[in-house]
């Protein structure tokens, strides 16, 4: 939680004792299209702000598309870190962990701008970037364009429960369809992500019972999920373009998010999106 301290008045005697009041701060998204930064501009500041493993990873992609949509994503993390935790771009330390998830190097006083603990989370499909940001626990996100292939999206439904596919084959192929494998599909890429496992956690072990128009009616986490609730926030920001976020269950945790659009140079007007009640342990119909 960040704080701030209020000062005593100036030439007044000794400073009273300073006191904190505890300022609320909601999940941050940022969605920010590969179209947001010149190739010329987003290779300058790679140069400045990423650290020599980024930069190595970013000079091995063959194809210019896929370059530009990593230092896209990356300087993203790097200049909306620098606004939330108050670290200019180049001296943040983003490390891995054994199974591949980024996270900030703590620092033994805290952030520049308050509290200790700050989390994110990276997604970037289809030409978009998204970021997740939250100063409690962890946070998962996942972007997806309804554009793909009937082919991967068949190989998509195969990864999940029984029962979950039977609610996808309710619709006819086309659209309709499309988009419940990619709800799902988002979901579960979130709350793996946030969990730090990724692919590794099989997504046939935990399930969703999605509403039919959007929204997490239930969720069966899996069994070694010691916690069991979570928010699920489902989002389409642009039009074609689905994403969710996983967010665990903590009653501290201020009750909305703000989506933030385009390279954040300034904090310009958020949406500001309630988030969903938890849901967890049990398992529930599908609804229609």
């Amino acid at each position: 939680m960040m704080t701030l301290t209020t000062p005593g008045p100036l030439g007044a005697g000794p400073l009273p004792q300073s006191r904190e009041v505890p300022v609320p701060v909601p999940v941050k998204l940022w969605l920010c299209s590969n179209d947001a930064l010149s190739p010329a501009v987003a290779g300058v500041l790679a140069a400045h702000w990423l650290d020599e493993g980024e930069r190595e990873t970013a000079a091995r992609f063959l194809f210019e598309r896929d370059r530009r949509q990593y230092l896209l994503a990356h300087t993203l993390v790097r200049r909306a870190l620098a606004l939330e935790a108050g670290l200019a771009e180049a001296e943040q330390v983003i490390w891995r962990s054994a199974r591949g998830r980024p996270f900030l190097q703590p620092l033994p006083g805290g952030l520049p701008r308050g509290g200790g603990h700050l989390d994110f989370n990276l997604s970037h499909a289809g030409g978009y970037s998204l970021l997740g940001i939250v100063r409690s626990k962890r946070i998962g996100v996942d972007v997806e364009g309804l554009a793909r292939e009937a082919r991967a999206l068949e190989t998509i439904l195969t990864t999940f429960t029984a029962e979950e596919q039977g609610w996808v084959l309710e619709e006819p192929a086309g659209e309709r369809r499309s988009r419940r494998v990619l709800r799902l599909w988002t979901l579960k890429e979130a709350y793996s992500k946030a969990r730090g496992l990724g692919l590794a956690l099989p997504f046939d072990e935990f399930s969703f019972t999605l509403a039919g128009e959007g929204g997490v009616l239930a969720f069966r986490p899996p069994a070694d999920d010691g916690d069991g609730r979570w928010r699920f926030v489902e989002l389409e920001p642009v039009p074609g373009v689905l994403s969710a976020v996983a967010l665990p269950a903590d009653d501290g945790l201020v009750p909305y998010l703000e989506l933030h659009h385009g390279f954040p140079w300034d904090r310009a007007t958020p949406r500001v999106i309630a988030l969903p009640e938890p849901v967890g342990a049990s398992p529930a119909p599908h609804g229609r």
